[in-house]
């Protein structure tokens, strides 16, 4: 009798606890589900040009992403602070990502003249973006993530901080930033990701993929669980995106293991003034030397053959 009474206390204990954890489960998706529609904003078009056929998650297709870090001001659109294309293909597991110069100087896809590639975002926001950057490097973006600048030091302190490996010792805006691995909270990120005068505007880059990097490490781990409602209300009040809720969903299922292995690439080339305006020239090999390597990570060539 005294075994069948604490088996049922068991039972009833562990059946409160599944309960409990369900409650909890739906609440996160909840919450989840209402912060991605904060963060939906559509694309008129359904589709990239640069695409043969549609992606199946299931398959997993390799997917682009492009990641617009916006500096955005009252009253103005502002303009893409930072260009960054993910490339992530589940079944090499593993990442791409390309840092693309501000002041790169290419054809705004829509104006039909050469500019800034960062201007585009001003003339046509993210749609002209993605057309400009379609075109630039030959390959799809299947979708975009636009981030607040602003925000950014919110997001790294919601995830409780990165860790990032520096290279260059410097202090910018009060904040030392030594050699070696260091822990960062959001302004010292901040600060980190945004200084570009001791060294230049691609170690800028460099400092900011650090970052995302570092985001996406401490995003994943189970320490970041407890902060998901801090890490919701920032992104949806502070991120725009044309992934849906369920895409988010299946892309979570079926790619997750490609942030295992991320390799980083920085496009350069040669500074000079037109017009007493600074532009970077990227030399002609090296842009097709990139764009055929993202070609290859998103298995763009097995795309073509699948199809004739």
């Amino acid at each position: 009798m005294f075994k069948k009474k604490w088996f049922i206390i068991l039972v009833s204990i562990l059946g409160i606890a599944t309960i409990g954890v369900g409650i909890f489960a739906f609440s996160v998706y909840k919450s989840l589900e209402d912060a991605a529609s904060s963060m939906h904003t559509p694309l008129e078009r359904s589709n990239s040009e640069k695409r043969t056929t549609e992606v199946d998650f299931n398959q997993k297709d390799p997917l682009a992403f492009l990641i617009l870090g916006v500096d955005e001001r009252p009253g103005d659109r502002g303009r893409s602070d930072s260009m960054i294309v993910l490339t992530v293909n589940p079944n090499e597991k593993s990442i791409q990502m390309v840092s693309i110069p501000r002041d790169t100087r290419t054809e705004i896809i829509g104006k039909g003249f050469d500019d800034k590639i960062n201007h585009a975002y001003a003339f046509g926001g993210p749609e002209m973006s993605i057309a400009t950057v379609e075109n630039f490097l030959d390959i799809p973006i299947d979708y975009f993530v636009q981030v607040n600048m602003e925000s950014f030091k919110d997001i790294v302190d919601a995830v409780g901080g990165v860790t990032v490996n520096n290279k260059l010792e410097f202090s910018h805006n009060g904040h030392h930033f030594p050699l070696g691995e260091i822990d960062l909270d959001g302004e010292e990120a901040l600060s980190f990701s945004r200084m570009r005068y001791i060294d230049s505007d691609f170690g800028r880059q460099q400092r900011q993929r650090d970052v995302i990097q570092g985001v996406i490490n401490k995003g994943a781990s189970i320490s970041s669980v407890t902060k998901i409602d801090d890490i919701l209300d920032i992104l949806g009040n502070n991120v725009r995106t044309n992934l849906t809720f369920d895409e988010m969903v299946d892309i979570q299922s079926n790619y997750k293991e490609a942030r295992h292995t991320l390799s980083q690439h920085q496009l350069t080339g040669t500074g000079t003034k037109i017009n007493n305006i600074y532009y970077l020239l990227v030399d002609e090999n090296d842009r097709l030397a990139l764009s055929n390597q993202l070609k290859e990570h998103l298995e763009l060539d097995s795309e073509v053959a699948k199809n004739n």
